[in-house]
Protein backbone atom coordinates (compact mmCIF):
# COMPACT_ATOMS: atom_id res chain seq x y z
CA UNK A 1 0.00 0.00 0.00
CA UNK A 2 1.03 3.19 -1.10
CA UNK A 3 0.09 7.41 -0.17
CA UNK A 4 0.79 8.72 -3.94
CA UNK A 5 3.48 10.95 -2.39
CA UNK A 6 6.02 10.61 -5.28
CA UNK A 7 9.87 9.62 -3.41
CA UNK A 8 12.09 9.41 -6.39
CA UNK A 9 12.35 9.96 -9.99
CA UNK A 10 13.85 6.83 -11.17
CA UNK A 11 15.30 5.81 -14.82
CA UNK A 12 15.13 2.58 -17.14
CA UNK A 13 18.36 1.52 -17.11
CA UNK A 14 17.67 -1.41 -18.65
CA UNK A 15 14.87 -3.80 -20.53
CA UNK A 16 15.16 -7.54 -21.48
CA UNK A 17 12.18 -9.20 -22.86
CA UNK A 18 11.79 -12.81 -21.93
CA UNK A 19 8.96 -15.28 -22.19
CA UNK A 20 5.64 -13.63 -21.01
CA UNK A 21 7.16 -10.57 -19.70
CA UNK A 22 9.99 -8.28 -19.33
CA UNK A 23 12.42 -7.76 -16.73
CA UNK A 24 13.29 -4.09 -15.96
CA UNK A 25 16.31 -2.27 -13.93
CA UNK A 26 15.58 1.06 -12.60
CA UNK A 27 18.16 3.40 -11.41
CA UNK A 28 17.68 5.27 -8.24
CA UNK A 29 19.12 8.99 -7.19
CA UNK A 30 17.26 9.06 -3.66
CA UNK A 31 16.10 5.92 -2.40
CA UNK A 32 18.10 4.11 0.16
CA UNK A 33 17.15 0.49 -1.16
CA UNK A 34 19.29 -0.79 1.58
CA UNK A 35 16.42 -0.87 3.58
CA UNK A 36 14.59 -2.62 1.02
CA UNK A 37 14.37 -6.66 0.86
CA UNK A 38 14.33 -8.73 -2.11
CA UNK A 39 10.32 -9.04 -2.19
CA UNK A 40 9.61 -5.47 -1.28
CA UNK A 41 6.94 -3.70 -3.18
CA UNK A 42 7.80 -0.43 -5.01
CA UNK A 43 5.55 1.39 -7.03
CA UNK A 44 6.51 2.20 -10.14
CA UNK A 45 4.63 5.42 -12.19
CA UNK A 46 1.70 4.01 -9.68
CA UNK A 47 2.30 0.15 -10.52
CA UNK A 48 3.31 -1.97 -7.45
CA UNK A 49 6.27 -3.93 -8.64
CA UNK A 50 8.33 -6.82 -6.70
CA UNK A 51 12.12 -6.05 -6.33
CA UNK A 52 13.64 -9.33 -7.19
CA UNK A 53 17.15 -8.07 -7.01
CA UNK A 54 19.05 -4.79 -6.29
CA UNK A 55 22.17 -2.89 -6.11
CA UNK A 56 23.13 0.40 -4.29
CA UNK A 57 21.72 2.13 -6.79
CA UNK A 58 19.28 0.01 -8.95
CA UNK A 59 16.78 -2.55 -8.33
CA UNK A 60 15.33 -5.02 -10.91
CA UNK A 61 11.41 -6.08 -11.35
CA UNK A 62 9.74 -8.52 -13.15
CA UNK A 63 6.69 -7.54 -15.38
CA UNK A 64 3.98 -10.46 -16.24
CA UNK A 65 2.28 -10.35 -19.76
CA UNK A 66 -0.95 -9.01 -17.78
CA UNK A 67 0.64 -5.94 -16.07
CA UNK A 68 2.05 -5.14 -19.54
CA UNK A 69 -1.07 -5.82 -21.01
CA UNK A 70 -2.91 -3.27 -18.76
CA UNK A 71 -0.12 -0.45 -18.08
CA UNK A 72 1.82 1.48 -20.62
CA UNK A 73 4.70 -0.36 -19.51
CA UNK A 74 5.31 -1.92 -22.44
CA UNK A 75 6.60 1.55 -24.34
CA UNK A 76 9.09 2.20 -21.16
CA UNK A 77 12.60 1.54 -22.63
CA UNK A 78 16.14 2.91 -21.61
CA UNK A 79 16.03 6.24 -20.20
CA UNK A 80 12.63 6.55 -19.65
CA UNK A 81 11.90 8.12 -16.14
CA UNK A 82 9.21 6.73 -13.90
CA UNK A 83 7.78 7.97 -10.17
CA UNK A 84 8.81 5.61 -7.53
CA UNK A 85 7.63 5.42 -4.14
CA UNK A 86 8.04 2.64 -1.49
CA UNK A 87 5.29 1.12 0.41
CA UNK A 88 4.49 2.07 3.90
CA UNK A 89 5.46 0.99 6.61
CA UNK A 90 3.36 1.34 10.29
CA UNK A 91 4.14 4.67 11.79
CA UNK A 92 4.35 6.13 8.55
CA UNK A 93 2.50 9.44 7.83
CA UNK A 94 -0.37 9.12 5.16
CA UNK A 95 0.37 12.49 3.26
CA UNK A 96 -1.63 11.69 -0.13
CA UNK A 97 -4.30 8.75 -0.13
CA UNK A 98 -4.28 5.37 0.37
CA UNK A 99 -3.10 3.70 -2.95
CA UNK A 100 -2.98 0.10 -3.92
CA UNK A 101 -0.65 0.33 -6.85
CA UNK A 102 -3.47 -1.68 -8.96
CA UNK A 103 -3.74 0.12 -12.01
CA UNK A 104 -6.91 0.34 -13.53
CA UNK A 105 -5.64 1.41 -17.14
CA UNK A 106 -3.98 4.52 -18.80
CA UNK A 107 -6.12 7.46 -19.41
CA UNK A 108 -4.83 10.24 -22.06
CA UNK A 109 -3.15 14.17 -21.42
CA UNK A 110 -5.77 16.58 -23.30
CA UNK A 111 -4.53 19.30 -23.19
CA UNK A 112 -1.94 20.87 -20.95
CA UNK A 113 -2.47 24.47 -19.50
CA UNK A 114 0.06 27.15 -17.59
CA UNK A 115 -1.79 28.83 -15.05
CA UNK A 116 0.20 31.29 -13.22
CA UNK A 117 3.54 28.66 -11.93
CA UNK A 118 1.20 25.64 -12.06
CA UNK A 119 -0.73 23.53 -14.48
CA UNK A 120 -3.79 22.31 -15.13
CA UNK A 121 -4.41 19.10 -16.90
CA UNK A 122 -7.24 17.63 -18.58
CA UNK A 123 -7.38 13.98 -18.47
CA UNK A 124 -9.40 11.73 -20.47
CA UNK A 125 -10.13 7.61 -19.08
CA UNK A 126 -12.14 4.97 -20.33
CA UNK A 127 -15.47 5.44 -20.15
CA UNK A 128 -16.46 2.80 -17.77
CA UNK A 129 -14.14 5.30 -14.90
CA UNK A 130 -15.75 8.21 -15.49
CA UNK A 131 -18.16 7.11 -12.87
CA UNK A 132 -15.82 7.12 -10.01
CA UNK A 133 -14.42 10.52 -10.23
CA UNK A 134 -16.09 13.39 -8.82
CA UNK A 135 -14.84 16.84 -7.95
CA UNK A 136 -12.35 17.20 -4.63
CA UNK A 137 -12.07 13.41 -4.72
CA UNK A 138 -8.74 11.54 -5.09
CA UNK A 139 -7.15 10.01 -8.24
CA UNK A 140 -3.61 8.69 -8.65
CA UNK A 141 -2.21 9.32 -11.62
CA UNK A 142 1.21 7.61 -12.74
CA UNK A 143 1.67 7.01 -9.07
CA UNK A 144 0.54 10.39 -8.20
CA UNK A 145 -1.85 11.72 -5.71
CA UNK A 146 -3.89 14.19 -6.94
CA UNK A 147 -7.07 16.31 -6.56
CA UNK A 148 -9.78 16.18 -8.47
CA UNK A 149 -10.28 20.09 -9.92
CA UNK A 150 -13.52 19.61 -12.71
CA UNK A 151 -15.12 16.45 -14.17
CA UNK A 152 -17.16 16.56 -17.56
CA UNK A 153 -18.67 13.88 -19.60
CA UNK A 154 -15.34 12.28 -20.75
CA UNK A 155 -12.56 13.80 -18.86
CA UNK A 156 -11.67 15.43 -15.85
CA UNK A 157 -9.38 18.32 -14.54
CA UNK A 158 -6.22 18.10 -12.12
CA UNK A 159 -4.29 21.25 -10.99
CA UNK A 160 -0.37 20.41 -10.72
CA UNK A 161 1.34 22.80 -8.21
CA UNK A 162 5.34 23.35 -9.20
CA UNK A 163 6.63 21.08 -6.88
CA UNK A 164 4.58 18.25 -8.17
CA UNK A 165 5.49 19.45 -11.65
CA UNK A 166 9.31 19.54 -10.74
CA UNK A 167 9.91 16.32 -8.47
CA UNK A 168 7.60 13.88 -10.95
CA UNK A 169 7.98 12.63 -14.42
CA UNK A 170 5.14 15.01 -15.21
CA UNK A 171 7.41 17.89 -16.71
CA UNK A 172 8.33 15.66 -18.93
CA UNK A 173 5.04 14.76 -20.18
CA UNK A 174 2.92 16.39 -23.22
CA UNK A 175 -0.59 16.26 -24.52
CA UNK A 176 -1.34 12.37 -26.14
CA UNK A 177 0.39 11.15 -23.84
CA UNK A 178 -1.04 7.83 -21.53
CA UNK A 179 -0.73 7.85 -17.54
CA UNK A 180 -1.30 5.11 -15.39
CA UNK A 181 -5.14 5.94 -13.46
CA UNK A 182 -6.17 3.88 -10.32
CA UNK A 183 -9.44 5.03 -8.77
CA UNK A 184 -9.88 5.84 -5.21
CA UNK A 185 -10.80 2.37 -3.51
CA UNK A 186 -13.30 4.39 -1.58
CA UNK A 187 -15.17 5.36 -4.91
CA UNK A 188 -15.18 2.04 -5.89
CA UNK A 189 -16.91 0.79 -2.99
CA UNK A 190 -19.38 3.43 -2.90
CA UNK A 191 -20.14 3.18 -6.28
CA UNK A 192 -20.69 -0.89 -5.68
CA UNK A 193 -22.88 -0.17 -2.92
CA UNK A 194 -25.16 1.63 -4.92
CA UNK A 195 -25.70 -1.37 -6.88
CA UNK A 196 -27.59 -2.72 -4.52
CA UNK A 197 -29.36 -0.13 -3.75
CA UNK A 198 -30.89 -0.05 -7.45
Amino acid sequence: MFTGLVQDIGIIKLRNERAGGVILEIGVKHLDLAKEKIGASIACSGCCLTVTSKSKDSFQVEVSAETLDKTNIGKWSTGTMINLETSLRMGDELGGHLVYGHVDGTAQIINIAADGESFRLKISPAAELMKFIAPKGSITLDGISLTVNEVEKDYFGVNIIPHTWSHTNLSERKIGDKLHIEIDMLARYVARLREFDE
